[in-house]
Protein backbone atom coordinates (compact mmCIF):
# COMPACT_ATOMS: atom_id res chain seq x y z
CA UNK A 1 0.00 0.00 0.00
CA UNK A 2 0.94 3.20 -0.63
CA UNK A 3 2.23 5.84 2.24
CA UNK A 4 1.88 9.34 2.71
CA UNK A 5 3.83 11.88 4.94
CA UNK A 6 2.98 15.74 4.82
CA UNK A 7 5.31 18.12 5.66
CA UNK A 8 5.57 21.63 5.81
CA UNK A 9 3.63 22.87 8.75
CA UNK A 10 4.02 25.72 10.98
CA UNK A 11 2.86 28.86 12.17
CA UNK A 12 2.77 32.20 10.71
CA UNK A 13 1.07 35.75 10.74
CA UNK A 14 -1.81 36.25 9.12
CA UNK A 15 -1.51 37.55 5.39
CA UNK A 16 1.38 34.72 5.31
CA UNK A 17 2.54 32.00 3.38
CA UNK A 18 3.36 28.71 4.17
CA UNK A 19 4.04 25.46 1.43
CA UNK A 20 3.10 22.34 2.20
CA UNK A 21 4.19 18.64 0.47
CA UNK A 22 3.05 15.24 0.61
CA UNK A 23 5.84 12.67 -0.06
CA UNK A 24 4.27 9.47 -1.74
CA UNK A 25 6.12 6.06 -1.19
CA UNK A 26 5.32 5.28 -4.52
CA UNK A 27 4.03 6.54 -7.99
CA UNK A 28 0.44 6.56 -8.54
CA UNK A 29 -0.67 4.94 -11.33
CA UNK A 30 -4.28 5.18 -13.07
CA UNK A 31 -6.80 6.95 -12.35
CA UNK A 32 -7.12 8.57 -9.32
CA UNK A 33 -7.53 11.79 -6.82
CA UNK A 34 -4.99 13.29 -4.62
CA UNK A 35 -5.29 15.97 -2.79
CA UNK A 36 -5.91 18.04 0.89
CA UNK A 37 -8.49 17.63 3.46
CA UNK A 38 -8.07 20.02 7.00
CA UNK A 39 -9.40 19.54 10.44
CA UNK A 40 -10.02 22.27 12.70
CA UNK A 41 -10.52 20.97 16.40
CA UNK A 42 -14.43 20.42 17.23
CA UNK A 43 -14.88 20.53 13.57
CA UNK A 44 -15.53 18.06 10.44
CA UNK A 45 -12.59 17.34 8.30
CA UNK A 46 -13.22 18.98 5.04
CA UNK A 47 -11.49 18.69 1.74
CA UNK A 48 -9.57 21.42 0.39
CA UNK A 49 -8.28 20.69 -3.29
CA UNK A 50 -7.46 18.47 -4.93
CA UNK A 51 -6.16 17.22 -8.36
CA UNK A 52 -6.76 14.45 -10.73
CA UNK A 53 -4.27 12.00 -12.39
CA UNK A 54 -5.52 13.61 -15.58
CA UNK A 55 -4.11 17.44 -14.11
CA UNK A 56 -7.45 18.55 -13.26
CA UNK A 57 -7.50 20.71 -9.77
CA UNK A 58 -10.50 21.58 -7.83
CA UNK A 59 -10.58 24.15 -4.89
CA UNK A 60 -12.88 24.87 -1.93
CA UNK A 61 -14.79 28.11 -2.03
CA UNK A 62 -12.70 29.32 0.84
CA UNK A 63 -9.14 28.70 -0.59
CA UNK A 64 -9.68 29.88 -4.46
CA UNK A 65 -7.83 32.34 -5.33
CA UNK A 66 -4.88 31.97 -2.11
CA UNK A 67 -3.89 28.14 -2.47
CA UNK A 68 -2.23 26.27 -5.19
CA UNK A 69 -2.08 22.70 -5.58
CA UNK A 70 0.36 21.25 -8.56
CA UNK A 71 2.30 18.41 -9.08
CA UNK A 72 5.17 18.31 -11.67
CA UNK A 73 3.68 15.17 -13.81
CA UNK A 74 1.39 11.67 -13.17
CA UNK A 75 4.50 10.15 -12.10
CA UNK A 76 6.01 12.40 -9.48
CA UNK A 77 5.15 11.24 -6.14
CA UNK A 78 5.62 15.00 -4.57
CA UNK A 79 2.46 16.77 -3.73
CA UNK A 80 2.95 20.55 -2.81
CA UNK A 81 0.51 22.94 -1.77
CA UNK A 82 1.17 27.00 -1.78
CA UNK A 83 -0.66 28.77 0.49
CA UNK A 84 -0.78 32.55 0.50
CA UNK A 85 -2.60 35.03 2.32
CA UNK A 86 -3.14 32.93 5.97
CA UNK A 87 -6.19 33.76 7.43
CA UNK A 88 -6.78 32.12 11.16
CA UNK A 89 -9.63 30.33 9.93
CA UNK A 90 -7.22 28.55 7.89
CA UNK A 91 -5.70 27.24 11.30
CA UNK A 92 -6.25 23.33 10.82
CA UNK A 93 -4.57 19.97 10.64
CA UNK A 94 -3.74 19.63 7.18
CA UNK A 95 -3.96 15.75 5.64
CA UNK A 96 -2.93 14.72 2.16
CA UNK A 97 -4.87 11.49 0.73
CA UNK A 98 -5.19 10.14 -2.27
CA UNK A 99 -8.22 7.99 -3.84
CA UNK A 100 -7.98 5.57 -6.11
CA UNK A 101 -9.53 4.71 -9.03
CA UNK A 102 -11.44 8.01 -8.39
CA UNK A 103 -12.09 11.15 -10.04
CA UNK A 104 -11.79 14.59 -7.89
CA UNK A 105 -14.95 15.78 -6.64
CA UNK A 106 -16.23 18.60 -4.46
CA UNK A 107 -19.72 17.21 -1.60
CA UNK A 108 -21.08 16.45 0.95
CA UNK A 109 -17.85 16.25 3.68
CA UNK A 110 -18.54 12.56 4.59
CA UNK A 111 -18.93 11.59 0.86
CA UNK A 112 -16.04 13.37 -0.32
CA UNK A 113 -13.98 11.47 2.67
CA UNK A 114 -15.33 7.69 1.81
CA UNK A 115 -13.82 8.62 -1.30
CA UNK A 116 -10.31 8.49 -0.47
CA UNK A 117 -8.50 5.06 0.94
CA UNK A 118 -4.82 6.43 2.16
CA UNK A 119 -4.35 9.39 4.19
CA UNK A 120 -1.05 10.59 5.89
CA UNK A 121 -0.75 11.73 9.66
CA UNK A 122 -1.23 15.22 9.66
CA UNK A 123 0.69 18.68 9.72
CA UNK A 124 -0.47 21.20 11.90
CA UNK A 125 -1.08 25.01 10.45
CA UNK A 126 -1.60 27.80 12.56
CA UNK A 127 -2.45 31.52 11.56
CA UNK A 128 -2.75 33.92 14.43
Amino acid sequence: HVQLVESGGGSVQTGGSLRLSCAASSIISGLSCMGWFRQAPGKEREGVTFIGSDGGTKYGDSVKGRFTISRDNAKSTALPLQMNSLKPEDTAMYYCAVACGQLCFFGAAAAVRHNFQVWGQGTQVTVS
